[in-house]
C-alpha cells in the first residue's frame, strides 16, 4: 500500500471503533469529511461534462467554419472569371454596332473588312457562351427590375403596361447570376 492510501485509510480508521453517520468507520468523534468526497466527484462529474459540453461546442464550431470557408472558396471559383467576361460585353457591343451596318453601301474592299468584323463578333459570342455567359431575352416580355433596368418609358397602346418595347443596351447573365443589366424603354 502506497503512503497516500495508508493516510486515506488513516482519516476514516479508528480504533476506538464508532461509526460516522455516513456509515464508515472515521472514529473517537472527529468530523467525518466523507460528504466532502461525494461533494468533489460531483464537482469534478459537472466539470467534466462542462468540458465535454465545451469540446463539442468547439468541434461544432470547426466543422461549420469548414462549411462556410468551402462554400466560400467555391463561390469564389464558380464566378472567378467575372470581372474578365465584364470586359468583353463592350466590345461585343462595339461588334454589334458595326456588323449592323448595311454592307451593300460600301465597296467591295469595305464588305470584306465587315465580314472579318462578323467573324470576330461570333468567335466572341461563342466564347462567352462557353463561359456560360448568355444573352437576357427581354424585348417584348414583362420587365424584370431583377435582370433590367428600365431607362425610359414610352406610350404604345397595342401592347401591355409593363412590356419592354426597346433594348437600348443587351444584359448578360453569367451562370446563375446577373453579369450586366439589360438597359430597356418600358411601356406605360
Amino acid at each position: 500500500m502506497s503512503k497516500k492510501e495508508k493516510e486515506k485509510e488513516k482519516e476514516h480508521t479508528c480504533n476506538c471503533g464508532e461509526n460516522c453517520e455516513c456509515g464508515d468507520n472515521c472514529g473517537c468523534g472527529d468530523d467525518c469529511h466523507c460528504g466532502e468526497k461525494d461533494t468533489t466527484i460531483e464537482l469534478l462529474n459537472n466539470r467534466v461534462k462542462e468540458l465535454e459540453d465545451a469540446l463539442l461546442r468547439s468541434q461544432a464550431e470547426l466543422l461549420n467554419y469548414r462549411k462556410r470557408k468551402d462554400e466560400e472558396t467555391a463561390r469564389i471559383l464558380k464566378y472567378a472569371e467575372e470581372d474578365i467576361l465584364k470586359g468583353f460585353l463592350p466590345i461585343l457591343d462595339n461588334f454589334e454596332r458595326a456588323i449592323m451596318m448595311d454592307d451593300n453601301n460600301f465597296g467591295d474592299e469595305a464588305s470584306k473588312f465587315l465580314e472579318g468584323f462578323r467573324m470576330v463578333y461570333n468567335q466572341t459570342k461563342d466564347l462567352l457562351a462557353r463561359f456560360e455567359v448568355k444573352e437576357i431575352e427581354c424585348l417584348g416580355q414583362e420587365f424584370n427590375p431583377a435582370t433590367s433596368q428600365a431607362i425610359s418609358t414610352e406610350k404604345d397602346k397595342t401592347k401591355p403596361s409593363g412590356i419592354v418595347l426597346k433594348v437600348y443596351q443587351k444584359g448578360y447573365m453569367y451562370k446563375d447570376k446577373v453579369l450586366r443589366h439589360a438597359m430597356v424603354i418600358v411601356n406605360e
